[in-house]
C-alpha cells in the first residue's frame, strides 16, 4: 500500500438518522479498505453499532486533533465553517443521486422567479439533459415554510447547498454509468466538484454468508423472478385504509409477494385475509433483511418509497421497481426511475407528505395494476427487467478493480493527500 495512502486520515461525520448513517459507514469502509485511517463521529448509542460493522483498523481509536479531510453529511452544513477555520479540506456527503440534485436546483430556480401556478397544474424543471415534468403537489415549496415549526428544515437545505458550492468536492452515493448525464451537468454546468464512490451498499454483497443464517425460506420453494417484494424504508407509516387498499391489491394482482409493514397491529386487515394469501403471500412485521430478499433469485420486483438507499439496492440487485415516493427527494428518484432509466412503474403518488393522516389513498386497482404491470410478461415489462439487470452488472463492475467509482475513490484519496501537502508547503512558507 502507498505509504502516503497509508498516512491519510479521514473523519467522517454522519446525520444520525439511519437512512445517512448507514451508506456513511459503508463509505468509511471503502476507503479503510484501500488502505485510509478513518474515524467515524458518532453518538455512544450509535458507536457500538458502527464499531461492528468496520475492520479492526479502522475500529482503532486514531487522532482527532487535524484529520486530512472531514467527510459530513449534506444536512450538517456548520460544519463547514468548523472545518474551513482549521483548513481541514471539507467533504460532503450526497445520500442521493446526482439528477435530484440537479432536479432540486432546478427547481429552486423556478421558485426564484417567482412561479407558483395553482397546486393541480404541472411545470417542467428548466434546462435539465431530458424533459421532466412534475406535478406541483410532488414538491415542496420551501416559501411556505416560512414561520412554521419547518422553517428551520428550509434554511438548513438553503445552507447545504451554498456550502456545496464553497467545499473542497461532493461525495456522491452513486455511479457514473448510472447517470453520465447528471453527472456531468453537476460538474460542468453546476460547476460543483464530485467523485463517485458508489454503490457503496456493495461493500455488504457477503450475501451467501448471512443468508445461510436462515430467514427465507419462504422465498426458497419459490420460482425464480415470481416474487414481488414491498417495503418502504425506516421511517415510513401509512393510515389504515391505505394498508388495507395495500392489501386487496397485492392480492388481486395474483403474484406471490413479500410485505414489510412498520405500522403495530393487523386490525386494518381484511377479514380472513391471511388465510387466503397463505403460500402466495408473506406479511413481515417490523424489519426485514432486505438486502438478502432483493437479491434472492425468487425475487423479480420491489414496490420501493423510492428512498435512495433502498432504489440503489434494487439497482445492485438488478430490479424493476413500483414507484411509490411520499416525501424528500423520492419524487425526483421516481423520475430518474421511471423516466431516465426506465426501470419504473409509477403507483400513482401525487402529493408530497409528511404523515400517514394527509397522505391521498391510492386504491387496490391502482396497486393491482402496477404489480401486474411491473411482474407481468410482455416487450415492456421483458425491456424493464433487462435494463434493470444490466445497470446491476453496470454497478458491479464500478466498484471492482478499475472500475468508474473504484478509481474515484482513488482519485479522491490523492486529491486530499496533494492538498495536505500544498498545506505544509504554505504553513512552511509563511
Amino acid at each position: 500500500m502507498n505509504s502516503q495512502v497509508d498516512d491519510l486520515h479521514m473523519l467522517f461525520f454522519p446525520y444520525m438518522a439511519q437512512g445517512h448513517m448507514l451508506p456513511l459507514v459503508d463509505m468509511a469502509k471503502l476507503f479503510a479498505a484501500r488502505g485510509a485511517s478513518v474515524t467515524v463521529l458518532t453518538t455512544p448509542a450509535n458507536a457500538a453499532i458502527i464499531r461492528s460493522t468496520l475492520p479492526a483498523a479502522a475500529a482503532n481509536p486514531v487522532r482527532l486533533h487535524r484529520p486530512d479531510c472531514v467527510v459530513c453529511d449534506t444536512f450538517m452544513p456548520w460544519t463547514f465553517d468548523v472545518a474551513a477555520a482549521r483548513g481541514i479540506p471539507h467533504l460532503v456527503f450526497h445520500g442521493t443521486n446526482y439528477f435530484a440534485s440537479c432536479a432540486s436546483r432546478s427547481f429552486d430556480r423556478l421558485l426564484a422567479e417567482g412561479t407558483s401556478p395553482p397546486a393541480s397544474e404541472s411545470f417542467v424543471l428548466l434546462d435539465l439533459p431530458h424533459r421532466i415534468e412534475m406535478l406541483w403537489t410532488q414538491t415542496l415549496d420551501m416559501r411556505k415554510l416560512a414561520g412554521t415549526p419547518m422553517a428551520g428544515l428550509a434554511e438548513t437545505f438553503s445552507r447545504a447547498k451554498e456550502v456545496e458550492l464553497k467545499c473542497f468536492g461532493v461525495v456522491a452515493n452513486s455511479f457514473y454509468e448510472l447517470e453520465p448525464e447528471y453527472a456531468d451537468y453537476y460538474r460542468k454546468i453546476i460547476g460543483i466538484r464530485s467523485w463517485n464512490v458508489g454503490p457503496v451498499a456493495l461493500c455488504n454483497q457477503d450475501l451467501a454468508v448471512r443468508s445461510a443464517r436462515g430467514g427465507l425460506k419462504w422465498l426458497d420453494g419459490k420460482p425464480p423472478g415470481s416474487v414481488v417484494y414491498m417495503c418502504f424504508g425506516s421511517a415510513s407509516l401509512f393510515s389504515r385504509a391505505q394498508l388495507r387498499e395495500m392489501a386487496l391489491g397485492l392480492e388481486a394482482s395474483g403474484h406471490l409477494f413479500v410485505w414489510v409493514v412498520r405500522n403495530a397491529g393487523s386490525d386494518w386487515l381484511p377479514e380472513e385475509y391471511e388465510e387466503r394469501i397463505a403460500g402466495n403471500g408473506m406479511i413481515i412485521r417490523g424489519w426485514a433483511p432486505q438486502l438478502l430478499i432483493l437479491n434472492h433469485p425468487a425475487t423479480g420486483g420491489f414496490v420501493s418509497h423510492c428512498g435512495w438507499n433502498s432504489s440503489l439496492e434494487a439497482i445492485c440487485a438488478g430490479l424493476p421497481i413500483v414507484t411509490w415516493p411520499l416525501n424528500a427527494e423520492q419524487f425526483y428518484n421516481e423520475k430518474l426511475l421511471v423516466e431516465v432509466l426506465k426501470i419504473g412503474v409509477p403507483a400513482g403518488s401525487s402529493a408530497y407528505t409528511f404523515t400517514a393522516e394527509e397522505r391521498p389513498v391510492i386504491k387496490a386497482a391502482a396497486v393491482e395494476t402496477a404489480v401486474r404491470r411491473l411482474m407481468g410478461g410482455g416487450e415492456e415489462a421483458e425491456g424493464r427487467r433487462k435494463r434493470a439487470r444490466e445497470l446491476g452488472e453496470k454497478a458491479r463492475r464500478a466498484v471492482e478493480k478499475g472500475g468508474s467509482s473504484y478509481e474515484d475513490v482513488g482519485r479522491l484519496m490523492h486529491e486530499v493527500i496533494d492538498q495536505r501537502r500544498r498545506n505544509v508547503g504554505l504553513a512552511e512558507f509563511c
